[in-house]
């Protein structure tokens, strides 16, 4: 299975085994929870996907890389007590509380969250004195003489054998007591967690041009050579830091992330053809709604590279105009939400100091922030709307008057709300202006070619770009999905669209009437 099938098999298993009767007790007892074992190649998201999924799910979430612990410190140290059997008194050999164990406490004391997840990452890789205590983990469900708490699900991964010299074969009594899934690379499926992690356009480009290079892993006699997904997305995270600090990349800036090297060479190249092609194409030109003449005789003489460069960079400026609405639609949403909650407060309090409800729903937002960020159920792009609405409500009362009424205040509060949606406002005219200079790019450029079906194919996997056309009518996009299209792709756009409201959530009543400038 690919990620995208794990990590929704993942989330599937953790809610029956969480599930409970009517008395209290889990319909799949304890014991019976067998732990779920990931097994693929390194790179491919295993770990990535668990905190996903702690976030969505809620759940608490305690990780540790098991190479990285020796015997005493999984399962504690040996300490000698006393015991009485038949009246008699025996010394035992009793363990001190594991690490790990110890650990879950502190995050379930941290959180306030009781049910989470374990995750132990390159299981398979333990040191021989480990092994017997890791084996007694899985079956039992125990670190030493300690059970794990109550409420939480063990997840372990490991790589194949090929992958790691370092791998123990677990043996069939062992593999008899979990739940092993193995997951293999899939471009398509990572292709829709790069669109939400922002995944540089150059490296979507060239990777849509060459998914051979995705995750491809060889050994010669030269030594072992590898490029992975994570590799990818770390190289990206660094190009567009470099570009913001005005960074040259070249090969070896590349080959530190993609170690195999005719692949980094080969990238490196692109790199500099995909801003070549950014500035031979004038694009800035072409995004403020005038096209050259010189470019529609330049790409008639184009190799297939070139043209399919081109439509990467036509893509990359939709992806990050509707990229930007998103964020912004998200930031209109939690504000709406949470001026309603000030407006009550405000009214239901006459006779308060207008400053004090204010005071009082800052630092409710801010320690809310606090305590779901150290719990880890905060992304980054929630955490920074969080922040937002923080800023926005704390300049307002800034500027409040000592004898400002709750009435006056909430008109105040209004009149700043309405200048906010003129942002978002102003968002969604701007991913409209791309879409359709995109469109008229490449009816200039391409006419009814392939690049037009690829273009529509790629809007249609992006969850930015399906969010957006569901509140934006492009007459263009509709005609070319019908007329170029087969009818398979228009269930997989129905699908898509259902995938984003499950990733995104459907706007509520409260959210559609931000965009009116209503606050109730």
């Amino acid at each position: 299975m690919n990620i995208k099938r794990a990590m929704a098999e993942i989330m599937d298993t953790i809610e029956a085994y969480l599930l409970k009767d009517g008395d209290g007790d889990y319909v799949i007892p304890i014991i019976h929870q067998r732990p779920i074992f990931l097994i693929g190649p390194p790179g491919i998201g295993k770990t990535q996907i668990m905190g996903q999924i702690a976030q969505k799910m809620k759940l608490a979430l305690v990780s540790y890389t098991i190479t990285h612990h020796t015997r005493q410190s999984a399962i504690g140290l040996p300490f000698i007590s006393e015991e009485t059997f038949d009246g008699k008194k025996y010394s035992v050999t009793e363990y001190t509380m594991s690490e790990i164990v110890a650990s879950m406490y502190q995050k379930m004391e941290q959180t306030g969250l009781r049910e989470g997840i374990l995750f132990i990452d390159e299981i398979n890789c333990v040191s021989e004195t480990l092994a017997p205590a890791m084996l007694q983990f899985l079956q039992c469900k125990t670190f030493g003489n300690l059970q794990i708490p109550r409420g939480w699900i063990i997840v372990a991964a490991g790589n194949p054998p090929e992958y790691n010299r370092s791998v123990r074969e677990f043996d069939v009594v062992t593999m008899d007591r979990v739940k092993r899934m193995d997951v293999e690379p899939d471009f398509d499926a990572w292709k829709e967690y790069a669109y939400q992690a922002n995944v540089h356009p150059a490296v979507l480009a060239y990777l849509q041009a060459k998914p051979q290079y995705f995750c491809r892993m060889e050994t010669t006699v030269d030594g072992r050579f590898f490029a992975t997904p994570r590799g990818w997305e770390d190289l990206s995270r660094l190009l567009w830091v470099y570009e913001s600090l005005k960074k040259g990349v070249d090969r070896d800036t590349v080959t530190s992330y993609i170690q195999y090297p005719a692949i980094a060479r080969d990238f490196a190249n692109y790199w500099e053809l995909f801003h070549k092609y950014e500035a031979d194409y004038a694009m800035d030109e072409v995004f403020a709604g005038h096209i050259p003449d010189i470019l529609i005789k330049k790409i008639a003489h184009a190799s297939f590279d070139e043209r399919y460069g081109v439509l990467g960079l036509i893509l990359a400026r939709c992806r990050q105009s509707f990229l930007a609405y998103c964020r912004e639609e998200e930031y209109m949403t939690a504000l709406h939400e949470t001026l309603s909650k000030a407006k009550t407060l405000l009214l239901s309090s006459e006779g308060t100091d207008p400053a004090l409800v204010l005071d009082d729903l800052v630092l409710r937002i801010s320690a809310q922030r606090e305590t779901e960020t150290k719990a880890e159920l905060l992304t980054r792009e929630e955490k920074h709307v969080s922040i937002r609405v923080e800023s926005f409500l704390s300049g307002i009362r800034k500027e409040l008057a000592d004898a400002e009424t709750a009435q006056e205040t909430f008109e105040r509060i209004s009149g700043e709300f309405g200048r906010e949606r003129q942002n978002y406002e102003k968002s969604h005219a701007q991913a409209a202006r791309t879409l359709e200079y995109a469109f008229d790019c490449l009816e200039v450029l391409f006419g009814q070619g392939q690049e037009i079906v690829l273009f529509l194919t790629e809007l249609n996997a992006n969850p930015y770009s399906v969010r957006f056309l569901k509140r934006y009518a492009c007459e263009r996009y509709d005609r070319y999905n019908q007329e170029l299209l087969y009818e398979d792709r228009s269930r997989a756009i129905l699908k898509k669209i259902e995938e984003a409201d499950s990733v995104f959530g459907s706007p509520t009543a409260e959210a559609a009437k931000s965009s009116s400038g209503n606050i109730e």
